[in-house]
């Protein structure tokens, strides 16, 4: 060993991530079926039961004939596909790895040491990890009855606020907000601030552009949605941002230029142009999540109005819902625990096909009758 060579010791403590980051709490995806159970279902995670179009997989099929070819890195073809699907302009759009990376390109642009980054307490917990991430400060504002609450939102903000996340419909509680109350946000915030409206769930609510028309009326406000829901592409990641242009330019002056695959590219886009495809998921996740919350609700577990392709299960603490979720496992039926996002007596379900809705339905009876 080289004696000038400063010790390992040093060099560990001398080699050190930026502040905060070490703060922040892994983020810890639903989980998976357990080894050993054939039968079991996965509704822990918002996926659609009834995964992509057959557009989609053709369209994922026929791109192993480029995957020597670099990808386009303006993504012009499927922008000018949303654009043309939901009457946007497509030089405002900005494509990403899933929103998740849009959300982290809105961070990484306009946050950092000694700004704020604001969002509901039980909102995405990628608001929180992607401000820690720059050096900024989450601010987590109380919901009212699981609803996000725009006054307590607006009473949060201060000089030192950067951005303003808010999910309509938010995840996990499902609960959404009407437009009236998103434009008094809007209008409220300071002038250095920008509204993120995540859309991620919105295609579930029919007639509801996610927040695109007041995106396109105003100069503080950025929309995110994604492929990963209705769509089925969960497992390609795709997602995107539409705003004003002088955001949308910034945020891709700091996108890699080859972020998105032609595969991603390729199934992004047929997967958009199928929208008949996104008519029958709606309608058959809303008869389901209408049937689904009321046996729930007959068996003595409420939640809230859901608007999304889930329902918050309430129950009467922490530890009933732990032992319900132990049970479900056992049959095979795999649901996600929500503690990280504050609501450790709640368990989110994913609206699966009938079959699965009524398995679900089946096992908290079960349970109920077991307690």
């Amino acid at each position: 060993m080289d004696a000038d060579a400063p010790p390992a010791r040093a060099a560990q403590t001398a080699i050190r991530p930026q502040p905060g980051i070490m703060d922040i709490d892994l983020y810890v995806g639903g989980a998976a079926a357990p080894p050993g159970q054939s039968n079991a279902v996965k509704l822990s995670s918002n996926e659609n039961p009834f995964g992509a179009s057959d557009r989609a997989k053709e369209a994922f099929q026929r791109s192993v004939h480029t995957l020597h070819r670099y990808p386009s890195t303006d993504h012009a073809p499927l922008r000018q596909a949303i654009g043309e699907v939901h009457g946007l302009d497509p030089d405002r759009i900005v494509c990403g790895v899933g929103s998740d990376e849009i959300i982290a390109f809105l961070s990484q642009a306009y946050a950092g040491p000694g700004d704020e980054v604001v969002f509901s307490e039980h909102g995405f917990l990628m608001y929180r990890i992607s401000a820690m991430a720059v050096g900024a400060t989450p601010v987590a504002v109380p919901e009212r009855d699981r609803v996000t609450d725009v006054a307590a939102i607006l009473a949060a903000c201060s000089h030192r606020t950067r951005l303003v996340f808010v999910a309509n419909p938010n995840n996990p509680t499902g609960t959404m907000i009407p437009l009236s109350e998103v434009e008094r946000l809007a209008d409220g915030l300071p002038p250095q601030a920008i509204l993120v409206l995540d859309g991620a769930y919105a295609e579930y609510v029919e007639g509801y552009d996610g927040g695109a028309a007041l995106a396109t009326a105003r100069d503080n406000v950025v929309m995110t949605r994604t492929f990963s829901k209705i769509y089925g592409l969960g497992g390609l990641r795709i997602g995107w941002g539409y705003g004003p242009h002088a955001v949308i330019d910034v945020l891709n002056r700091i996108r890699g230029p080859f972020n998105l695959s032609n595969t991603q590219l390729d199934a992004a886009e047929a997967a958009v142009r199928d929208q008949d495809w996104v008519v029958r998921c709606r309608g058959e996740n809303a008869r389901m999540r209408v049937w689904l919350a009321e046996a729930l609700a007959e068996l003595g577990v409420p939640s809230d109005v859901s608007m999304a392709n889930f329902v918050l299960a309430r129950f009467a603490d922490a530890a009933e819902a732990a032992a319900c979720d132990d049970w479900l496992r056992e049959q095979g039926l795999i649901v996600r625990r929500v503690a990280s996002y504050r609501l450790p007596h709640c368990l989110r379900i994913t609206v699966g096909d009938e079959s699965a809705c009524r398995r679900v339905a089946h096992a908290v009876a079960q349970f109920r009758g077991v307690r």
